[in-house]
């Protein structure tokens, strides 16, 4: 039986069945087995929290309990299996050719008798190209992550083999796997930054739902204080769109794979606004980058575009005011950009970006470090946009301070350690760094004393922000970080330093002075 940590962030097994179910992939591109995988993961997962709530319901047969009606499920958030689709059934025929129609019936009848599920299971176990013996041996893998019972389901054991085979899949695919998965030291970041404790939450190009999950496991985390009383998943109303249809199924099962509800729609963000009313509390999101072909030029009266008319080769600014557009009155806003957001002048983003600072939208600014993504080597930045920095309302919590004309800066560059050759990660140290001094400086209760400190952070006022035309990058503000004085006096350290240049110049004319003397010898001489 395999058994969750106690902070559930590294179960130790995962990199074990990773391989393991890597092993059986054969001649299938990992974007295809993707959802071979996570689709028998989240069939194992419903038809684990059925099989508990089955076993209850046969202990109180006597008092009028039916193990076999769907309602008796339904009314728990549990999802109705029917017992063509249960694991049980699967694993004791995983060695027969037929297994992969089997799963596809499976997955067909799960969607009949659950319909916020349709069109979301994968059903192509059958076709030809997945070989049968490999899908077998699969299902017999998955069979051995055993639950148990409803305190370790809980702890979102199979709910973390999900996320960390997402990872996974998004790094054998590279460029194409960032469409799908953010970091999750990105997300953390994000979400301990806003700390969405209550109201609606919105990510309007949502890959897979990460930012949701976390948001739910922060509140969770947090579920006995900091100003969410005690209540955690019942406080916050999800909202998210996805572009491509196998993400958004993704999305989906990984909400349904923890018992979270949300609306995930499908479409196109910018041409087919699914929440066109929708004005939220919370908005997170780490949109595509440099996107050229949006179909801007098909946009350009769109009301969204209240600070200018984002230009049709790149979408950047376009999704910086559909954020916007969608921002309750006292809503804030942290989102993912390329780095060229913070300074682009081109094709009228510089004016835009300058009427969105004017309009003192802007609260906070974070450079990271490169190599945190899959889908590029770009550096990118973070982006905090605060509707009312008047501190006034801080959805039901204490009063923030002030902060109108003021931006906070913070250089992360330098922060991260290296996970393996391509990809680096923050640490938990370094995002609670980050965040406690964001939390400062919006003057939180208990968040302690804000103080610039050069090299890091640097609150800038909105004329300070105007003498540099406008351009939002952390290095020009923060300064240099304070070198270590070492107490050597300075005229000292000029006299030892003058002495180290004279021997590296003396040496230099040794080795010109050589060198002359080998080409001489072998008749390069002058």
């Amino acid at each position: 039986m395999v058994k969750a940590t106690q902070n559930g962030a590294n179960l130790g097994f995962e990199s074990d069945l990773w391989r393991a179910a890597d092993a059986l992939r054969g001649s299938l591109d990992a974007a295809e087995y993707k959802h071979v995988v996570l689709g028998l993961i989240f069939l194992k997962y419903i038809s684990d929290a059925f099989e508990e709530q089955h076993a209850r319901l046969e202990a109180e047969r006597a008092q009028g309990a039916d193990p076999e009606d769907p309602d008796e499920y339904r009314a728990v958030s549990i999802f109705w299996v029917p017992p063509e689709a249960r694991w049980a059934r699967l694993k004791s025929h995983a060695r027969q050719p037929t297994i992969g129609q089997l799963v596809d019936d499976a997955m067909a009848a799960i969607e009949r008798d659950n319909p916020a599920l349709k069109g979301v299971l994968p059903k192509d176990y059958a076709r030809p190209a997945l070989d049968k013996t490999r899908l077998g041996q699969l299902i017999d893998l998955i069979s051995n992550i055993k639950v148990g019972d409803e305190d370790a389901r809980a702890k979102d054991v199979l709910g973390r083999v999900y996320e960390y085979f997402l990872k996974q899949f998004a790094s054998a695919e590279g460029k194409k796997g960032g469409e799908f998965y953010t970091p999750r030291c990105v997300v953390k970041l994000l979400v301990e930054m806003l700390e969405p404790y209550r109201g609606r939450v919105y990510d309007p190009c949502c890959g897979s739902s990460g930012m949701f999950v976390q948001s739910v496991e922060f509140i969770e985390a947090h579920a006995t204080g900091n100003g969410n009383g005690g209540r955690a998943r019942a406080d916050i109303s999800i909202y998210g769109q996805e572009l491509n249809y196998t993400t958004w199924r993704l999305a989906k099962m990984n909400l349904a794979i923890r018992g979270i509800d949300g609306q995930i729609a499908h479409g196109d963000t910018f041409h087919n606004d699914r929440f066109p009313d929708l004005k939220a509390d919370f908005i997170l999101a780490n949109p595509p980058f440099n996107v050229s072909d949006w179909g801007g030029e098909r946009l350009r009266n769109d009301k969204r575009w209240k600070y200018g008319v984002p230009p049709a080769g790149n979408a950047n600014f376009a999704w910086v005011q559909h954020i916007i557009h969608h921002l309750a009155p006292t809503g804030v806003a942290g989102f993912v950009l390329a780095n060229g957001s913070m300074s682009s002048n081109q094709s009228g983003e510089g004016e835009i970006r300058k009427n969105i600072i004017e309009a003192d939208l802007v609260d906070c600014m974070v450079a990271l470090p490169d190599k945190l993504f899959y889908s590029t080597q770009i550096p990118a930045c973070l982006w905090f946009l605060a509707r009312d920095k008047s501190g006034r309302v801080a959805h039901g919590r204490a009063p923030l301070r002030d902060r109108r004309g003021e931006v906070l800066f913070i250089d992360a560059r330098k922060m991260g350690r290296m996970v393996d050759r391509t990809h680096r990660e923050l640490t938990d140290e370094e995002i609670q760094k980050i965040a406690d001094t964001y939390h400062a400086w919006r003057g939180e209760k208990d968040a302690g004393e804000y103080k610039d400190v050069p090299g890091f952070c640097k609150s800038a006022t909105l004329e300070e922000i105007r003498k540099h035309g406008y351009v939002l990058t952390p290095g020009r503000y923060v300064g240099a970080a304070p070198q270590e004085d070492d107490d050597e006096p300075f005229e000292q350290k000029m006299k030892r330093l003058v002495a180290q240049l004279r021997e590296q110049q003396a040496e230099a004319q040794r080795l010109d002075k050589a060198i002359a003397e080998v080409l001489e010898e072998l008749g390069y001489g002058g």
